[in-house]
């Protein structure tokens, strides 16, 4: 009876440990992970920023910012960014194609949650036809 409360406290002991080590690790927390450009015209680079900030006790490092399509192109915080402190990843979306659009950005760091998802989308609006005069 001693041996399985033993264990049992053992068990407990990790498991609390185990929750006490989550709670300070690095966490994100965003002003959106999705960001609506509504209409844009085509042929016209499109930029946001997402905004973050460490919400947990270690320093966040994004290991990795990567789009989903060759037309958007990832530039983020490449330093540790410490608890409380702000992180900016700066997407920005090559408007070629007059369509609607939903772009994925996989970020991946040493967060509690290792892999966030944020989102692009609006539509992209074909340029008028020019007419050439003679």
């Amino acid at each position: 009876m001693k041996k399985l409360l033993l264990v049992c406290a053992v068990i407990l002991g990790f498991a609390f440990t185990a929750s006490a080590q989550d709670n300070e690790k690095a966490e994100f927390k965003f002003n959106e992970e999705k960001h609506d450009f509504g209409k844009i015209p085509q042929g016209t680079p499109v930029t946001t920023v997402f905004e973050f900030t460490n919400i947990g006790k270690e320093p966040l490092i994004l290991t990795e910012v990567k789009p989903t399509c060759g037309c958007t192109i990832a530039d983020y915080t490449k330093t540790p960014v410490k608890s409380g402190e702000k992180g900016l990843i700066k997407i920005t979306y090559n408007a070629a194609v007059a369509a609607p659009f939903n772009k994925t950005i996989v970020v991946t760091s040493n967060a509690k949650t290792p892999q966030k998802y944020l989102n692009i989308v609006g539509e992209v609006i074909a340029k008028p036809a020019t007419s050439s005069s003679n």
